[in-house]
C-alpha cells in the first residue's frame, strides 16, 4: 500500500478517536492542573477554582482564592510572611499574570485582570554601601475592588487601592489609587473618563 494511502487509513480513526474524547482529555487536563495548584498550596483550594494550564507558586503559598476562580496558564503567584493573597469569587487572572506580595494583595469579587499584568506590592529600596539586590525592599497592601477590569500588560505598585467597578487601560503604570469607576490609562496611569458620569 502506497504511503500516502496507509497515511489516510490510520489517520482517520486517529482524528475521530481524537475528537471524541477531546472533552474527556480536557477534563483531566484540568483535573491535573488543580491538583498540581493545591499540592503547593499552604491553604485549601476551592474544588470550583478552574486551572487552565500550570500554575507557579513561590514562598509561602497562602493564597486563598474564591469560589469560581478561572486561572488561565502561567501564573506566578509569590508570597512572602507575613503576606497574603485573597482572591474573592469569580476572579479571572488571565495568561501570565505576576501577583507578588510581601504586604498583601487583596482583589475583589468579578474582577478580571489581562494577560501578562503584574501586581506588586513590594519595591527595591536604595541603601547606602549596600548593593541593590541586599538592600531589602519597601512593601505596602494593594487592593483592588470588585467588578475591576485591567487591561493586559498593566502593572500595579505598592500601596494603591483601586476602587469598585474601575477600568485600567493596556499598559498602564498604576502608581496611585484609583477612585470608584473611574477609568485610567497611560504612564503613569491617570483618569480619562468616569464609567457613573459616562452613562447618566
Amino acid at each position: 500500500m502506497p504511503r500516502p494511502a496507509l497515511k489516510t487509513l490510520l489517520s482517520t480513526p486517529l482524528r475521530w478517536l481524537l475528537h471524541g474524547t477531546a472533552k474527556l482529555r480536557e477534563s483531566v487536563r484540568r483535573l491535573y492542573f488543580h491538583a498540581s495548584l493545591a499540592a503547593q498550596l499552604s491553604v485549601p483550594l476551592p474544588v470550583s477554582v478552574v486551572v487552565f494550564g500550570k500554575t507557579w507558586v513561590y514562598g509561602t503559598g497562602v493564597i486563598q482564592f474564591g469560589s469560581n476562580t478561572l486561572l488561565y496558564p502561567d501564573q506566578h503567584l509569590e508570597t512572602q510572611s507575613p503576606a497574603i493573597i485573597t482572591l474573592g469569587d469569580g476572579v479571572v487572572l488571565s495568561r501570565g499574570v505576576h501577583l507578588v506580595a510581601m504586604a498583601g494583595i487583596t482583589i475583589g469579587a468579578g474582577t478580571m485582570i489581562g494577560e501578562y499584568s503584574s501586581i506588586r506590592d513590594a519595591n527595591h529600596q536604595r541603601v547606602e554601601g549596600q548593593p541593590i539586590r541586599d538592600a531589602g525592599h519597601r512593601a505596602a497592601p494593594i487592593v483592588i475592588g470588585s467588578d475591576v477590569w485591567i487591561g493586559r500588560g498593566v502593572t500595579v505598585l505598592g500601596g494603591v487601592t483601586i476602587g469598585d467597578g474601575a477600568t485600567i487601560g493596556a499598559n498602564a503604570v498604576v502608581t496611585r489609587s484609583v477612585p470608584a469607576g473611574v477609568v485610567v490609562a497611560g504612564v503613569p496611569a491617570m483618569p480619562i473618563s468616569n464609567r457613573s458620569s459616562s452613562t447618566g
